[in-house]
């Protein structure tokens, strides 16, 4: 890509697609464009492709997506699926007809089955079951990744796909009812803390364990995708750090500053029992993440105060 090059983030005003923008920038590239949800109806096959027809962007980046935690992803099953399916499918079509020269789609860490063996390895895509509260949207990713493949096999287009493990930090979601669980978890210390709760629940048993990343360094390993990858099968994007919920949640506690207890409601889902990626391929192509965990954290709970601010 050149600095000059026309770029279009699908998803723009999300947490992924913000960070995006902010990357590309740093980086002096000055032709991005974007549409906001109310501008452009991605779900809407004859509205993007009339954008793109008009606006005809060389580089796409889809961080467009319907998204939310293990509540959301069960309770709207068939919005998640049917969502995230046709935004998707019209962005990668209407990007074949109008000759873009490279798409990067971002899909989800949820893709891959249940129980497959960890880390998780690119081949075990498609290997086993998959996480049953999540289903709906992992199918939607994994068809997107498809998607990719099929253009790219039946059309050469240039279309690649990475997947992200569990992201955090500026622009994230605080609702409790659909957050994932970095975010809900900085709500709830918080509340606690401000309210004088002498404890705060968690979901779970707390014994599972997830890899988180900053989002900021997932926008960076996108951009140098984008520029040095053209491969046809996806690629891992991880910060390779490991840790339970149950130590997540002392993390974020200290980051917090509470001082309550933490309990665990240990009637509700855990989810998968281990994800971490391994993201050995991204790693050999010379990309390492940035930010550490606790650092990460620390700068998601100002984000999130400022948030509370305005």
């Amino acid at each position: 890509m050149e600095v000059t090059s026309k770029i279009y983030v699908a998803g723009s005003r999300g947490m992924v697609g913000a960070a995006l923008v902010r990357k590309l920038k740093e980086n002096c590239f000055t032709n991005i464009i974007s549409r906001t949800s109310g501008e452009l109806d991605l779900r809407n096959q004859a509205a993007v492709n009339e954008f793109f027809e008009k606006e005809q962007p060389e580089y796409v980046f889809i961080a467009a997506a319907r998204v939310g935690g293990i509540l959301a992803n069960d309770t709207f099953r068939a919005e998640f699926l049917y969502d995230n399916l046709i935004i998707e499918s019209n962005l990668i079509h209407a990007a074949y007809i109008n000759n873009v020269k490279k798409l990067l789609f971002l899909g989800s860490s949820c893709i891959y089955p249940k129980m497959a063996p960890q880390p998780l390895k690119e081949e075990y895509l498609l290997t086993g079951l998959l996480e049953p509260t999540n289903e709906p949207y992992a199918v939607a990713k994994i068809a997107g990744i498809k998607l990719c493949e099929a253009y790219r096999d039946q059309y050469g287009c240039n279309f690649i796909s990475a997947m992200p493990t569990n992201l955090y930090g500026k622009g994230d979601n605080y609702n409790l009812r659909n957050s994932h669980v970095i975010p809900a978890l900085l709500r709830k210390f918080h509340e606690a803390k401000i309210g004088g709760s002498p404890s705060a629940e968690i979901w779970g048993t707390g014994s599972v364990f997830r890899e988180f990343m900053f989002v900021d360094d997932l926008a960076d390993a996108c951009l140098f995708l984008m520029q040095e990858y053209d491969g046809k099968l996806f690629v891992n994007v991880g910060s390779g750090e490991e840790v339970t919920i149950k130590e997540l949640a002392y993390i974020i506690k200290g980051v917090v500053g509470y001082d309550g207890a933490v309990t665990f409601d240990k009637t509700k889902p855990d989810g998968t029992p281990r994800k971490i990626m391994d993201s050995t391929k991204l790693y050999n192509m010379g990309w390492k993440p940035k930010t550490s965990l606790k650092d990460g954290l620390a700068e998601a709970y100002v984000f999130f105060q400022d948030e509370l601010a305005r």
